[in-house]
C-alpha cells in the first residue's frame, strides 16, 4: 500500500492556525469525512477517543492519530502540516507539526496495524520529515506525499 492509496490531494493541507490538539483532530476528521456534516463529528469523536487511550505522537514532531470506523469501506488518510508545533503529549515531549490522520474500516484490524507500522517506519526517516517540513508550497507537499514509495509490508516473522 502506498500513501496515494490512503491520501488524495484534497486531504493534504497546511494548517495555518492549529490552536490545540483538539482543533487539529477536528480538522483531520473534517478532511477524512470530506466535510460531511454527519461523519465529521463521528470521526472527530473516534480520533479523540483513541487519543485518550494514549498519545499518537510518535516522536520527532510527528503524530499519527487513527481510528477504526464503519464509515468507510477502504482505509483513508489525511495529512496536516502545522504552521507551528502543538503539544500532542508525545512520549519524547516534543511538540507536533506533522500529522498523518487515518481511519480504517472496523473489520480491517490487521491491515490497520500493518499500515501504522509502515507509517512509523516512513516517518522515522529524518530526510522524509525534513522534506515535508521544507516544502515551500502545498503543491510540493502533495507531490512528496503522493509520490512516496509504497509502505513496506510487515514481515510476519518480525511482527
Amino acid at each position: 500500500m502506498s500513501f496515494s492509496d490512503l491520501l488524495s490531494a484534497d486531504r493534504i493541507v497546511m494548517l495555518v492556525a492549529p490552536g490545540s490538539r483538539d482543533v487539529v483532530l477536528d480538522s483531520a476528521a473534517r478532511l477524512l469525512a470530506g466535510n460531511s456534516p454527519t461523519l465529521t463529528p463521528l470521526l472527530g469523536h473516534a480520533l479523540r477517543e483513541r487519543e485518550q487511550l494514549g498519545s499518537t505522537g510518535i516522536g520527532r514532531g510527528v503524530a499519527i492519530p487513527h481510528a477504526r470506523s464503519t464509515a468507510f469501506r477502504e482505509p483513508r488518510a489525511a495529512f496536516l502540516r502545522l504552521s507551528h508545533p502543538i503539544d500532542f503529549n508525545a512520549a519524547d515531549g516534543q511538540p507536533v507539526d506533522l500529522v498523518f490522520a487515518m481511519c480504517v474500516p472496523d473489520h480491517q484490524v490487521e491491515q490497520h496495524l500493518q499500515t501504522l507500522a509502515g507509517l512509523v517506519e516512513h516517518f522515522s526517516s529524518a530526510d522524509f520529515r525534513d522534506d515535508l517540513r521544507s516544502a515551500r508550497d502545498l503543491a510540493r507537499l502533495r507531490s512528496l506525499l503522493l509520490e512516496v514509495a509504497p509502505l513496506a509490508p510487515i514481515d510476519a516473522a518480525r511482527a
